[in-house]
């Protein structure tokens, strides 16, 4: 009866003397210390954001700038050119204060104002040493002295211990390109897709648009950058995320997997309540803006604004567009377990559940052996079909009643837990597990996970974990960085008993989970089952090949003085190549976060200068020194393009953006048209690893993430996310479609590890070639000795 006794927090008793009250005594200390906790939260938020308000500077700095204008006054200087003269003869109620005190508030009004200025101007300072970008550009390992002055500047003006939040006033806007870089870059980056009539069409397009309609658009887009914070970012989420229509499940959202080798524990249960605990430790951090801002170089900042919608955020459905809704302060979960769904709150007496008291409670959700209810098995496959009807569903059986409450509860949650009952991971005892285990993460049964939230956390019988993230909130690198924090802090810092439960003691006298209540009607019902038959098909279509490449990694591509990157991206245009003997558009996506609430920009991959190299290498012909002048050539064109889209001189989106000034303006653009209706047959993305520096890879080489990735864009192409993890292991996640007959997952991942080895061997050439060399020099200086 203990868990009775403290879900009844007052009981009442109507008597004909009298009311009588009973209070429970434990409610009442839970509420008391929820109060505290509510408090000192406000309490630090404020004191956080003060901190950032003010940085560079601190609030002490306007202590001493006080004391050292109050201290001119006593030598008789006057430091403010007759300023303080002039508010202390305009100070409101100067008649009720001695002459003494208005020269005191005076001079404290001054030394105020002069602080904000400094601080103002400390901003300025920064943010013009921020706009400069000619040390991205620089060699690899080379700096110029004039980088070295400019880094210690931007050190010197960044002021110490910097919150989550502090740069965010003084990042630079993001830079409208000019018209004519944009077009001549594209021109340039299609060059090598199409035949001569086709380019010299192509060039018709955009030479008319830019005679003509280009040079208004760009005033329009010019405009919006001077008043907007960013001019590509609302649209981008508006019109790329929000007012898609189409299912978001495999389309939109992407995955991110486990620990490659190392299960902490076996026990669901005590996993999921461990990255839990860790996940309400790290939002604890985040509104509080505690962590430290991610910073290029140890220096450069990124923006952080991506950051805040991480927890207590949901896509809510629409008939024309969807909106993001987040919340504050959340302070339950919802979690699905075949096919029921439950609440579990987050906090007992103004504190998180230990990791312990919330595998008490999932381990509860596990043995629960109620059935679901009517229509209650399938309902997250609203969230898998297409919008509209999940929309037109959500306004017609879940605007009241019991449909709404719950529904509210699941789009208020922190975020979304599915205990899945199939085991998932990778095996290297099993083939295809992998392959298996991506495509769970990515649309599991198509109605196990709440696609609408921010991000779903998945958790499977054998104790492995995953992540299913909503797009259009934020960009992978995001969601990464929170998963290694945790991942780190679940492994290292939480731990496990020999058991494999949560440490601490265990709780039983919490409040059992609630059931969410449904009644829904046959109506809904089939709309759910549509939508699930659609969201099937899709995922049934998908293709997924993981691909595990240990042969080298980043070790060896630094010696070669390559990018890693660009070493694997010119893999990937051989790889193509040799899979469809044509090359086709590439989307690699760079991020533009140096500026202030930058997302993504596009890399052209396939340039003039790697097709060259890709020729090269298929051309028996071509002597080892060609290829590897080609590939060289290739690897630099590539890494500068990839430079200039994060610097802001990128090309898709500033067309994109032209675009829709284009359809508000109502002017119709053959070129623009063109250009955003050309597919991508090829999309790639990095996955960013160890960037928050929680575990030492050469000291636990076990302890590696996998990477994520995502669904094929094309309905005849491939998608390929690939993370380098440490100096000897690449992770390619390959997706394509079974219904197109031209693609094959695995086929693609074979072409790809085959052309990693073969571009290894051009460098394995040069290398014997050098010390074949050098050995026949060596006794001719011996012989010269000698003599």
């Amino acid at each position: 009866m203990a868990e009775a006794h403290q879900a009844v927090g007052f009981e009442f008793t109507v008597r004909p003397e009298a009311l009588d009250l009973k209070l429970s005594q434990e409610v009442i200390k839970n509420i008391y210390l929820s109060g505290v906790t509510a408090w000192k939260k406000r309490a630090i938020q404020f004191k956080n954001g003060v901190l950032a308000g003010v940085y560079p500077a601190s609030p002490s700095s306007w202590l001493i700038v006080v004391i050292a204008i109050m201290s001119t006054l006593y030598i008789r200087i006057d430091p403010s050119l007759g300023m303080i003269d002039s508010i202390k003869e305009n100070l409101p109620q100067r008649d009720c204060m001695s002459v003494q005190t208005r020269t005191v508030l005076s001079a404290i009004l001054f030394a105020t104002g002069l602080w904000l200025f400094l601080i103002y101007l400390l901003r300025y300072m920064l943010k013009g040493l921020l706009s400069y970008h000619g040390w991205i550009f620089e060699s690899h390992g080379k700096m110029t002295p004039s980088t070295k002055v400019w880094l210690s500047l931007v050190k010197m003006f960044s002021g110490r211990r910097p919150l989550l939040y502090s740069f965010q006033a003084s990042l630079p806007r993001l830079p409208v390109p000019s018209v004519d870089d944009t077009i001549r870059r594209y021109l340039e980056s299609v060059r090598p897709l199409l035949d001569d009539e086709q380019y010299n069409q192509m060039e018709i397009l955009a030479n008319d648009f830019k005679d003509s309609k280009a040079l208004q658009l760009q005033r329009y887009l010019i405009l919006k950058s001077w008043w907007a914070t960013n001019y590509v970012s609302d649209w981008w989420e508006e019109y790329i995320y929000l007012r898609g229509r189409s299912p978001i499940m495999v389309n939109s959202n992407f995955y991110v997997m486990d620990l490659l080798y190392v299960t902490p524990t076996h026990r669901q249960a005590a996993r999921a309540g461990n990255v839990v605990h860790a996940m309400l430790q790290y939002r604890r951090k985040l509104e509080r803006g505690e962590h430290a801002p991610l910073r290029a170089l140890g220096i450069v900042p990124m923006c952080s604004t991506q950051m805040e919608r991480m927890f207590n955020t949901t896509r809510i459905p629409g008939v024309e567009t969807d909106i993001v809704q987040h919340l504050t302060d959340r302070k339950h979960l919802v979690v699905y377990h075949k096919g029921r769904f439950f609440q579990v709150w987050l906090y007992t007496g103004g504190r998180h559940l230990l990791p312990s008291e919330l595998e008490t409670q999932f381990q509860r959700i596990l043995t629960d052996t109620a059935e679901p209810q009517p229509g209650e098995l399938k309902l997250a496959a609203l969230t898998a079909g297409n919008r509209v009807p999940w929309a037109r569903a959500r306004m017609k059986y879940f605007s009241q009643g019991i449909n709404k409450v719950s529904l509210e509860a699941i789009e208020s949650a922190a975020f979304f837990l599915t205990l899945d009952d199939e085991v998932q991971g990778y095996d290297p005892a099993q083939t295809g597990s992998l392959d298996s285990y991506a495509k769970s993460l990515l649309h599991g049964k198509c109605y196990d996970r709440w696609f609408d939230k921010s991000f779903t956390l998945i958790s499977y019988p054998n104790g492995k974990m995953g992540v299913n993230t909503e797009h259009s909130w934020a960009d992978a690198p995001i969601i990464g960085h929170m998963w290694e924090y945790v991942l780190a802090t679940d492994c290292f810092h939480l731990g496990y008993t020999e058991e494999g439960h949560c440490k601490g003691d265990v709780n039983k006298g919490l409040p059992h989970p609630t059931r969410l209540q449904w009644q829904i009607p046959k109506e809904c019902q089939e709309v759910t089952e549509s939508s699930y038959q659609f969201a099937k098909q899709i995922a049934d279509d998908v293709d997924f090949h993981g691909c595990l490449f240990s042969e080298f990694g980043k070790g060896l591509m630094k010696k070669s003085k390559t990018s890693p990157d660009a070493f694997i991206q010119m893999a990937l245009q051989l790889a193509q190549f040799r899979d469809q003997r044509v090359f086709c558009l590439t989307y690699e996506s760079s991020m533009t976060r140096m500026f202030r609430e930058g997302r993504t920009e596009t890399v052209r991959s396939c340039t003039s200068e790697a097709v060259a190299f890709v020729r090269a290498m298929e051309d028996t012909g071509a002597t080892n020194d060609q290829k590897l002048a080609l590939f060289r050539k290739a690897a630099d064109k590539h890494q500068n393009m990839y430079r200039l889209a994060m610097t802001g001189s990128g090309i898709d989106r500033h067309l994109f953006c032209l675009y829709i000034v284009s359809k508000y303006l109502g002017l119709d653009s053959p070129f623009l048209k063109q250009v955003l209706s050309e597919p991508w047959k090829l999309s790639t993305s990095q996955t960013p690893q160890q960037q928050l520096n929680l575990v030492d890879i050469n000291k636990f080489p076990k302890y590696v993430g996998a990477g994520g990735g995502f669904g094929p864009v094309a309905d005849d192409g491939y998608g390929v996310s690939y993370i380098i993890i440490g100096e000897n292991l690449i992770t390619f996640h390959i997706s394509s479609k079974f219904s197109s007959p031209e693609t094959d997952s695995f086929r693609f991942g074979q072409n790809i590890r085959k052309a990693m080895l073969d571009i290894q061997a051009l460098f394995k050439l040069e290398n014997n070639k050098k010390t074949e060399e050098q050995a026949k020099q060596t006794p001719l200086e011996n012989g010269k000795k000698e003599i």
